[in-house]
């Protein structure tokens, strides 16, 4: 099934994010996450792709799996960064011939020898070569707080339009911690004529190790209360961990009260976190 017809059945969408092993020998342990994180009731599981394509071969596995032996919408990640189009034509056909038809298309990370030259330098011309390709329900990046290479919001917003008039079907945040910027983030989206699905990206946070790599990696404004909890519990990893999905609930909580229709969560292949905190919306997600 395509994402965008599972956001036009009007119920809360929740989905989980998984990122595929480096090694084939661990590739039971994903697909045991993959089956935990199914039986949850995901509407779709999304699958990571290595840096510089590094595991493209193991993301189609993985939705491979998702898609025809759990039976649940698979949404394959594509970046672009050190590719070629017949390279993307080649994993283009590869996800058709899979039976995988939601790609979210990303540009990647740059790596660290990069000089600026390339087939593939911005998300759009890599979400044109899709659309052109045929078929696919296509999926982009966002940025609540601005993209951290973007010194202004109003250019990135801008930015973000062109990728959806070039034929994006929904968009999924990076992770935020204060969901008040998320909804700033909706009115100056609307304002700026994009109309498709705005997918929040939460990422439970569950140990202390992982608030200062989710700052630098995203940017993301850490508000008080979160760096209040982060200071109580950061030497005590069980109440760490407690807080943390406390604290991604909460923001859940207040999101689908406020309207929001999908929920992404950035698992980091913890099923236990995704179950706890499922657990803890049970009536209010189903």
């Amino acid at each position: 099934m395509k994402i965008k017809e599972l956001f036009n059945r009007g119920n809360v969408n929740f989905s989980c994010e998984i990122f595929p092993p480096k090694k084939d020998a661990d590739f039971t342990e994903v697909f045991d996450v993959v089956d935990r994180i199914s039986r949850l009731g995901a509407d779709y599981i999304s699958v990571t792709y290595g840096a510089g394509g590094s595991t493209s071969k193991k993301t189609v596995e993985v939705a491979s799996y998702i898609q025809n032996k759990c039976q649940t919408t698979a949404l394959a990640h594509l970046t672009c960064i050190d590719s070629t189009p017949e390279q993307i034509q080649t994993q283009l056909a590869e996800f058709k011939a899979n039976g995988i038809c939601n790609i979210m298309a990303l540009r990647g990370d740059k790596p660290k020898d990069f000089t600026g030259h390339a087939y593939y330098n911005y998300a759009i011309e890599l979400i044109k070569d899709i659309h052109a390709y045929g078929d696919f329900c296509i999926g982009a990046a966002c940025y609540p707080e601005g993209h951290i290479e973007c010194a202004h919001k109003q250019e990135d917003i801008f930015h973000l339009k062109e990728k959806v008039d070039a034929g994006v079907d929904f968009l999924t945040t990076q992770m935020f911690f204060d969901n008040n910027l998320f909804y700033k983030f909706l009115y100056q989206a609307l304002a700026a004529g994009i109309t498709v699905p705005i997918v929040p990206g939460i990422m439970p946070i569950i140990n202390a190790r992982q608030v200062k790599r989710s700052a630098e990696l995203s940017g993301a404004n850490m508000p008080a209360r979160f760096l209040a909890i982060a200071d109580k519990f950061a030497s005590d990893p069980l109440s760490m961990e407690q807080a943390g999905i406390a604290y991604a609930t909460d923001q859940i909580i207040d999101l689908i009260a406020n309207g929001v229709k999908h929920i992404h969560l950035y698992t980091m292949n913890r099923p236990n976190t995704a179950e706890k905190i499922l657990g803890n919306l049970s009536h209010i997600i189903r």
